[in-house]
Order: C-alpha cells, then sequence, then structure tokens
C-alpha cells in the first residue's frame, strides 16, 4: 500500500511540475451586457462567444492574465461605466 501511495504522490508532483512549466497562453476581455449592465472577463481560449449576444466588448484582446482583467473591471466598477 505504501508503495501505491508514493507512485501517486510522485505523480502528481511531476504533473504539477509540467503544469507550472508550460503557463497557457490565453488573453482576455471585459464584456458588457447590455440589458443588466453586468461586466464579465472572457476568455478568449474559450471556443464559442457567450450567449446571448447582447454584450458590447468594453477591452479587447489586449489583455494578458486573468489578474490584469480583474484589475481593469474592478476600475470599471469604480466609475460606474459597469454594474455589479
Amino acid at each position: 500500500m505504501r508503495h501505491i501511495f508514493g507512485l501517486c504522490a510522485v505523480a502528481a508532483i511531476g504533473f504539477t511540475a509540467l503544469a507550472a512549466s508550460s503557463p497557457a497562453e490565453a488573453s482576455y476581455h471585459l464584456i458588457r451586457w447590455q440589458d443588466t449592465g453586468f461586466c464579465q472577463i472572457w476568455d478568449q481560449s474559450v471556443p464559442t462567444a457567450p450567449y446571448p449576444g447582447n454584450f458590447t466588448v468594453i477591452v479587447g484582446s489586449d489583455v494578458p492574465t486573468f489578474s490584469h482583467a480583474l484589475a481593469f473591471k474592478d476600475g470599471l466598477l469604480r466609475n460606474g461605466t459597469c454594474a455589479f
């Protein structure tokens, strides 16, 4: 039983190291729903468009990370462009 546990632990560490060494190349943009004013961060690596289609893109694909997109969204919430 200890051998199986040890093997699983080594495999988990290997997979974690592999995932950490190859970061995702995702870019994000902020969309604003027209009917509610709610702003949402949309990952462009998702192969579909948001549904329903009544949204506008506020900040385009120049946002490299999720944390940058979250900072943009926070600023838009503070100045009233986006609703909570």
